[in-house]
């Protein structure tokens, strides 16, 4: 019986820390995901009117396209 106790224990931590590291995998994805929408924000906000205008774009466009990557 402190067989069973003890590898129901074992597979619970082992649980434990799979979602641990899913959580940790999920988290930095959204960092580098947030990254990359910061960069893309940056780079068309940086472009002038004339050069957002040959893309399609305003500057009032540039957060919806950073967002949802299309216009």
């Amino acid at each position: 019986m402190a067989s069973v106790t003890a590898d129901m224990a074992n597979i619970h931590h082992h649980g434990f820390l799979a979602r641990i590291g899913t959580a940790m995998v999920e988290f930095f994805g959204a960092v580098a995901e947030a990254r990359r929408m910061a960069d893309r924000y940056e780079d068309l906000a940086h472009l002038s009117n004339s050069e957002l205008e040959q893309m399609g774009l305003k500057q009032e466009d540039i957060p919806q396209v950073v967002v949802f990557g299309h216009h």
